[in-house]
């Protein structure tokens, strides 16, 4: 019936021969899916937002000291007066009374060997000094006697009471009345001098420091053999090591081709790598005389104008040789960038400081101009990372790829 027929019509939407064709190549499907957002992504990167290399420079602190500084040089503190105490007598070591960091005076006992023949020999030169005192008092007391008998006998040979050969008795018992006192002083001088070389030996056996200073290290234990020359098996040859801080210096070594830039009394600043936020001020001493050939260097010794008592000796130290006298403002630290990392455009001043793999662009306020270094004021942070360069491709917001040196 043409009702039924006209049911059955219907309109196929989808073209079998196109169907066919793509069933055909499915890898073509996926390639556009992939390849598409792909595309997009190239073009924002490297079409209209480009990856720029860039250079850094960190902002940093620094010295208006560097812009008049004409030579640098590298060297050690050291103590000009340093010492190793040892005993010059040969004993076990008894008593120690310092450790590493004591203060010590000139003259104190910071030690003392075992001592007790030394102790025996000075008492005994002691006993022998009163023993001739007193001889020498007995001689005295004769020579008095003898005197005044010789008077009394020389008064009554006068009026012949006495016969001659009395009186040059008396004579002869004065004069050796005397030569008696005489002997007796000599061997009090003698018992004097061997109490003086008793407590010589004694004080031997006392280790006292030479001068006023800070003890360094101690090498030697209670109980150890001290000995003056270290000769003796596990003997120790000194027991401290003391060192004078009020006598530290720098010695720093200086190319000999830079030695005419060096005087004596010319102005430096020293930092020491221990305190390297503080900066000391210096003065050349003196330049030693003498060439190291295998550096081809020659020693200059800067003495400290400021002391502190966290300089030490050994410590590694920088000095920089200026031109001039440092003033009060030259010792302030300044917040500072390259001057080629500063960009100037409709009047202002400004930074591309690095956050993350994009450059934002911050407004500064500038100082004074030290060498190559511009001040900042504000505007940016000490440690902040900025671009140097090329800053003519970089914008607010530009992606960066900091280049590997």
């Amino acid at each position: 019936m043409p009702n039924d027929d006209l049911s059955r019509l219907r309109i196929d939407k989808q073209d079998p021969v196109v169907t066919r064709k793509w069933r055909k190549r499915p890898f073509l499907v996926l390639l556009i899916l992939i390849i598409t957002p792909a595309s997009i992504y190239w073009l924002s990167r490297v079409v209209f937002f480009p990856t720029v290399e860039i250079e850094t420079v960190s902002v940093s602190q620094i010295f208006p000291s560097s812009a008049f500084t004409i030579l640098n040089a590298s060297g050690y503190v050291v103590a000009q007066r340093k010492a190793a105490l040892a005993a010059k007598a040969t004993g076990r070591l008894e008593w120690l009374g310092v450790e590493e960091g004591v203060k010590v005076s000139k003259g104190e006992v910071i030690a003392r060997l075992e001592g007790m023949d030394a102790e025996a020999s000075r008492r005994q030169a002691a006993a022998a000094l009163d023993s001739a005192a007193s001889l020498l008092d007995q001689a005295k007391v004769e020579l008095a006697d003898s005197v005044r008998n010789h008077k009394r006998l020389k008064e009554l040979l006068s009026l012949g009471y006495v016969s001659r050969a009395d009186y040059d008795l008396a004579e002869a018992r004065k004069e050796r009345s005397a030569a008696t006192v005489s002997a007796a002083e000599a061997n009090v001088r003698v018992a004097e001098a061997s109490l003086s070389g008793a407590d010589v030996a004694l004080d031997y056996t006392r280790i006292r420091a030479p001068f006023n200073g800070v003890v360094l290290t101690k090498n030697a234990d209670v109980g150890d053999i001290v000995t003056p020359l270290g000769a003796a098996a596990n003997a120790k040859a000194s027991v401290v090591t003391i060192a004078d801080l009020a006598s530290l210096r720098v010695e720093a070594d200086v190319s000999e081709s830079s030695l005419e830039k060096v005087k004596v009394a010319q102005p430096c600043e020293i930092t020491l790598d221990a305190l390297p936020r503080s900066r000391f001020r210096g003065v050349v001493h003196s330049i030693v005389p003498t060439a190291d050939r295998s550096k081809a260097t020659v020693m200059v010794k800067i003495s400290f104008i400021d002391s502190d008592s966290n300089i030490l000796p050994e410590m590694s130290a920088k000095v920089s040789f200026l031109e001039r006298p440092l003033k009060l403002e030259d010792q302030t630290p300044m917040t500072a960038v390259p001057k080629s990392a500063l960009v100037k455009r409709e009047g202002r001043s400004s930074v591309f400081v690095v956050k993350g793999d994009k450059v934002m662009q911050s407004d500064v306020v500038t100082g004074a101009l030290s060498g190559d270094m511009i001040e900042i004021k504000s505007g940016i942070k000490l440690g902040d990372k900025v671009a140097a360069k090329p800053l003519d491709k970089l914008k607010d917001g530009s992606r960066v790829k900091i280049r590997q040196k």
